[in-house]
């Protein structure tokens, strides 16, 4: 019976060794995604939607890349989470990654195309550009990350959050 308690203290910490490489991975995964996905994506809305200067896209993507450093993990388990409540239908799918990126990355799109010079009419069309175009996104950038996430040799989210698997 004394060999139990050890046991189970080497058992929790060889878990936690484990899981501490499993968030690193987990947090570069997320990030390479979302740096990939929006980088492209919001050069073509802020060029080509919002009309800003190359310049201003510059700023923007600039800023943009620095931002979701700290962002892409929470969004990433944000998606996770409200990804749960769906259907394993197609339809579900596409709604449930809709409303989990508009939800989560439009106030900031907004944010920084605003401090990055888009003003008035420009602001507007900017935001709601990148709501049309997260609607759009939403499914295509769930299954990137989920595609990201196995070249990582993560599991796709969705299902519970990744930090509790395994």
């Amino acid at each position: 019976m004394g060999a139990e308690p050890g046991r189970e203290r080497r058992r929790r910490a060889t878990e936690a060794a484990t899981r501490r490489p499993r968030s690193l991975r987990a947090f570069v995964a997320d990030t390479t995604a979302l740096v990939l996905f929006f980088t492209a994506t919001g050069v073509l809305n802020e060029r080509f939607v919002s009309g800003m200067s190359w310049d201003e896209v510059l700023h923007a993507r600039l800023l943009g890349a620095a931002l979701m450093l700290p962002v892409a993990r929470p969004y990433g388990l944000w998606r996770d989470r409200l990804m749960r409540h769906a259907r394993p239908t197609r339809r579900s799918r596409i709604l449930w990654d809709s409303l989990a990126l508009v939800s989560f990355q439009v106030p900031i799109y907004a944010a920084i195309i605003a401090v990055s010079g888009a003003t008035g009419r420009g602001l507007v069309l900017g935001i709601l550009g990148a709501t049309a175009l997260m609607l759009v996104s939403g499914r295509p950038y769930g299954a990137f990350l989920n595609w990201i996430r196995r070249l990582f040799g993560l599991p796709p989210g969705g299902e519970k959050p990744m930090s509790l698997q395994e």
